[in-house]
């Protein structure tokens, strides 16, 4: 169920009330009493932003050195809770000019208790929106001189954006070129064994797009996700053709897609803002197409020798290269002298991070690296510990390349007016935590 707040409260660091409003009859007035006497007169504040009371329940959360707090005498979506009181914080910082604090709050009273009437109504959230509440609410807030200049875009038509289904996008844009760019970027998690078996693999990617399109239009896009294709050929009485597909997982979408033509259709069709926006966020667990294979060899030649190892395999395609590869080689701290012998690239020992770094600019597909390091280490009287290795970390970027084989069947954009627009798609994968035991 949504918030149903009884009451809100903004509370300054020693508990004093800067503002109020309630929303129901079920609370009392005194409700800030009990969570001052109870909650931050005592060593609870900051242990769990969630507390009951009696038959209430405070949920609160400081931004800068306000305390926000919503009381609920049901049981509410806490989530939906601190998710209003995010937006919140943002629509305020937007009217006080980025500023959100007891001095920001106390100059601006009347315009806190406007807002706060509009965007919670009888305890339910309502639009929160900055671009769609300054249509109707254009009084300015009061700014601290260290606050960014305010410059807001007139945007016409506000009942049709307050009531309409599309408060993301205002009407009248009207581009000399008609352009979208797509990118898919990917993050690979990987954990490898010394002995070359994959422990832990994922794939973390997300869709941003930056849009640069006249009027309203209506874009639909196409993957060769698996859900997505067998809708389509049952819609289209036709097989699936021969290809790969891919199953996505946990995946969140802007607020723009039309969430009721994905369930029936499976297809991402979506209004999208003006400029630069994340249409989509996804994980993918299977089928992952690792870029690099590292095969590492450190042996411990008694006490004050070490002998590294490390090849390096591109797995992608022959045509495409990687940049900024960074393979990072934990040695000892005890670490002296360091010479290396490498294929390609350039190899050096940090002592800052007790690696040895080695550092390649362009990696081509298919093809291989190796480095050699011999390591003198400090000799020293004290017995300690036996060395426990570090895992073996890496860093790179791979152009036109997705780890998790997502690629993008169609991208259609139509406008009343029947534009021409150019469209444009780039890939890119990413090392997220990319480990080889060693």
């Amino acid at each position: 169920m949504p918030v149903a707040a009884s009451a809100i409260y903004f509370l300054n660091l020693r508990g004093d009330v800067l503002i109020n409003r309630l929303y129901r009859d079920d609370v009392g007035g005194n409700m800030v009493d009990a969570f001052r006497i109870h909650i931050m007169q005592t060593k609870e504040l900051g242990t769990c932003p969630v507390r009951q009371i009696g038959g209430c329940s405070f949920l609160y959360m400081r931004i800068s050195n306000v305390y926000i707090v919503i009381v609920v005498s049901s049981n509410a979506n806490v989530a939906c809770a601190f998710k209003f009181v995010a937006e919140a914080v943002v629509l305020f910082k937007s009217y006080f000019g980025g500023a959100f604090d007891e001095d920001a709050i106390r100059n601006n009273f009347v315009l806190i208790y406007e807002l706060l009437d509009e965007i919670m109504d009888f305890g339910y959230p309502q639009n929160l929106s900055p671009e769609i509440l300054k249509l109707y609410i254009t009084q300015e807030g009061v700014r601290s001189p260290f606050s960014s200049k305010h410059s807001d875009k007139p945007v016409p038509n506000a009942t049709l954006q307050v009531t309409g289904a599309v408060g993301w996008r205002r009407e009248g844009l009207l581009y000399k070129k008609n352009e979208v760019f797509l990118d898919i970027v990917e993050s690979v998690n990987l954990l490898m064994s010394s002995k070359g078996s994959v422990l832990r693999c994922d794939v973390s990617g997300k869709i941003l797009m930056k849009c640069f399109l006249s009027g309203m239009p209506d874009l639909k896009l196409g993957l060769n996700d698996k859900i997505g294709l067998e809708k389509e050929s049952q819609l289209k009485s036709r097989p699936i053709k021969s290809g790969k597909t891919i199953e996505l997982d946990d995946v969140t979408f802007h607020q723009c897609v039309n969430l009721t033509r994905f369930n029936s259709e499976k297809t991402v069709s979506f209004v999208p803002p003006d400029g630069e926006f994340e249409l989509m966020k996804y994980r993918i667990t299977e089928g992952v197409n690792l870029p690099f294979r590292v095969l590492p060899t450190i042996k411990e030649l008694g006490r004050t020798r070490m002998e590294v190892n490390v090849k390096v395999k591109s797995v992608f395609g022959a045509k495409m290269f990687a940049l900024g590869v960074v393979v990072k080689v934990p040695v000892p701290k005890q670490t002296a002298k360091t010479s290396f012998q490498v294929t390609s690239g350039r190899a050096k020992y940090n002592a800052s991070i007790d690696c040895l770094v080695w550092k390649i600019k362009k990696f081509p597909g298919q093809t291989e690296s190796t480095m050699s390091a011999e390591v003198e280490l400090i000799s020293t009287m004290v017995e300690k510990k036996s060395w426990t290795r570090p895992p073996i970390q890496m860093e790179f970027q791979v152009p036109m390349f997705t780890a998790s084989g997502l690629r993008v069947r169609f991208l259609k954009v139509w406008e009343k007016s029947g534009y021409n627009t150019v469209e444009w798609v780039r890939y890119i994968t990413k090392a997220g935590s990319y480990e080889i035991r060693c």
